[in-house]
């Protein structure tokens, strides 16, 4: 019986709002409707000269990219880029996304086709490699994430698209990568080599004598963009902006940071000495166990460096020590 009740209760209830629904559409209609109604007045026409003066999106010409034994597609890369990147790095590829207002450092913008993070020698393009190696691992020191959780392929496609947004790629060839000779062993005396280059290249003026990105021209930094710029602090953290290993840091010094005050140092130094620069700055991580640390703080020079460095305690008293 309750059953019953309840039909019935739902019946007249839906035969309500059908009724109430029909009489509301009844009032709305007027009773006697003009027989001409006017015309809409019709759309403004657009601009005569506005197709030619409204900026391209991206190069409408497909591109591809070749990162291992994969091929990139831009028509697939452009519905990864306008699902995840576009938000900093803009509709336009120009960094001029809708969170870029909030963000320092400013996200790269793809129509200059300059890219800090490469193999190849200062001033020419990435290799795709390198594109697709700058979207696994995220930069540190900013709101570029690692996106690691992407596919192989999402990652080779997102290149081929990026590659859509300046008329360079068209027009120039990737740079050659550069030789990475072997890494010598590590001793003493190439730390302290290192440290005596820190100071005669005068490293120190941008990154301070601590590495902590507070020398004296830090203040003064600009990107190619005119954009404020830090230099690199080296004690935060275990790894550095282009990579983790004692090759990625070799290879900036070679290759230099294109679009910053990072110049290329391949025709200054020399190769036994760029790894003595190397093995130098691993020790400027102190809160990072490195060997080079290790060794370096065997000696009384390198002990009382370090102990001058590591953090006492914190800004707010607490104690910790590092």
């Amino acid at each position: 019986m309750s059953r019953i009740r309840s039909s019935t209760y739902a019946a007249a209830l839906f035969a309500s709002l059908m009724l109430a629904s029909l009489a509301s559409a009844q009032s709305e209609t007027p009773a006697n409707p003009p027989a001409n109604p006017p015309a809409a007045a019709p759309a403004p026409a657009p601009a005569a000269d506005s197709a030619q003066t409204a900026p391209a999106v991206h190069s409408s010409t497909p591109m591809e990219s070749h990162v291992g034994n994969l091929t990139g597609h831009s028509a697939a890369g452009k519905e990864l880029y306008f699902r995840y990147c576009w938000g900093c790095h803009g509709f336009r590829g120009d960094g001029n996304g809708e969170n870029a207002q909030w963000i320092d450092p400013k996200p790269r913008n793809f129509t200059q086709a300059t890219f800090k993070c490469r193999s190849t020698v200062t001033g020419t393009l990435p290799t795709d490699q390198d594109l697709a190696n700058s979207i696994a691992r995220g930069f540190e020191n900013s709101n570029m994430p690692s996106w690691i959780p992407l596919t192989n392929q999402n990652r080779a496609d997102l290149v081929a698209f990026i590659k859509t947004f300046s008329e360079r790629w068209k027009n120039d060839k990737s740079g050659t990568p550069i030789t990475i000779p072997a890494e010598p062993a590590l001793t003493l005396a190439s730390i302290q080599h290192g440290h005596e280059l820190f100071q005669k290249l005068e490293c120190w003026k941008c990154h301070g004598q601590e590495g902590r990105g507070d020398g004296p021209s830090a203040a003064t930094l600009t990107d190619s963009n005119d954009q404020p710029i830090r230099p690199y602090n080296f004690t935060a953290g275990s790894r550095f902006k282009c990579g983790t290993t004692n090759q990625d840091i070799y290879r900036i010094f070679i290759t230099g940071v294109d679009g910053t005050p990072m110049p290329s140092f391949a025709d200054v130094i020399k190769p036994e000495e760029a790894w003595d620069l190397v093995h130098y700055l691993r020790t400027l991580q102190v809160t990072h166990k490195s060997p080079e640390l290790a060794l370096w703080e065997t000696s009384k020079e390198g002990a009382a460096i370090v102990a001058a460095q590591k953090l006492r305690g914190t800004p707010t008293g607490s104690g910790v020590n590092f």
